[in-house]
């Protein structure tokens, strides 16, 4: 490949990270219009249209996107392999861009991201912490940690293992309201929800030797795992939540569990990433480094 072609690459995917050609044209010290010429050439090569023009925003084509993660591919094996002839087994450079959910990363994700910057200091992290469901192709995130089942799609993903739900509360709450020793006592009791479409007010319980949906209802729901956890643990009421987020709370004695042999759903946890032929070196060495690791913060305590 020549190095006019690698450049036109290398604007192209500038142009569709930051979405209009004046910001790509100061980011590669080409002008506005130099940019636009550029990728009109490219479009005229290949006798399609990458990107649809608008006065506010650029937005790539189908075949766009298809050009876009072709050439990050391409890209990326030709920087991996002039490293690795240039310097033999150099450590992996580069930005990884990582999205998590507020309960994955604050739980198990942050505690592993010191010891990997120290293991792989050419390597820039950018993490995106929410609890909506992000799309990896319009985000141009490189890893994305999912907690449930998987929608159908063309993405990789590498199992982590499981976390069991726990239905808990805060010692003061159930010194004042009561234990609940059935589903059906949850009728009595303030269930703190969440306001996610995917997210339905019934909680999966085993009563009378089956599983049924229990309706809950609640003075508050919350975007975000976090905020529910922190408002059980203020004695607000009952919080549905994985294990993992809860385990120290629970250890400390912070938050008590409940209704634990009525609670037998789990839902699995998932890193997912692009599919590409060739997975840059330094996502493979980000996953190679953080599964083992999840694994074992995500295991029975």
């Amino acid at each position: 490949m020549s190095d006019a072609r690698a450049w036109e690459m290398r604007v192209f995917l500038q142009v569709a990270k930051d979405g209009s050609f004046s910001a790509a044209g100061r980011a590669t010290g080409m002008t506005p219009s130099s940019t636009a010429k550029l990728i009109s050439r490219i479009e005229a090569r290949l006798g399609v249209r990458l990107v649809e023009r608008s006065t506010r925003r650029l937005r790539l084509t189908t075949e766009g996107e298809l050009y876009r993660d072709r050439a990050e591919a391409i890209l990326g094996d030709l920087d991996a392999l002039e490293a690795e002839v240039s310097g033999g087994a150099r450590a992996p450079t580069g930005l990884i861009r990582v999205n998590a959910s507020v309960p994955f990363a604050r739980h198990a994700l942050l505690q592993q991201l010191p010891e990997f910057t120290r293991a792989f200091p050419g390597i820039r992290l950018d993490l995106s912490v929410t609890d909506d469901v992000v799309d990896l192709y319009a985000s141009q995130a490189d890893v994305a940690f999912r907690i449930g089942k998987l929608a159908d799609s063309s993405l990789l993903a590498v199992a982590l293992g499981e976390t069991r739900r726990r239905i808990v509360a805060a010692p003061a709450y159930l010194a004042e309201h009561g234990m609940p020793r059935s589903a059906a006592d949850l009728e009595q009791h303030n269930c703190l929800g969440f306001t996610f479409r995917r997210a339905a007010a019934v909680w999966p319980l085993q009563s009378g030797g089956k599983l049924v949906d229990r309706e809950v209802h609640g003075t508050l729901r919350a975007n975000n795992g976090e905020t529910v956890r922190h408002m059980a643990l203020l004695g607000l009421g009952l919080a549905r939540l994985g294990e993992f987020h809860v385990r120290a709370d629970l250890e400390a004695g912070r938050l008590v569990s409940v209704l634990d042999d009525a609670i037998t759903d789990t839902e699995a946890v998932h890193a997912l990433y692009l599919g590409r032929e060739r997975m840059p070196r330094r996502v493979r060495a980000f996953l190679d480094f953080m599964t083992p690791r999840l694994r074992a913060a995500l295991a029975p305590a």
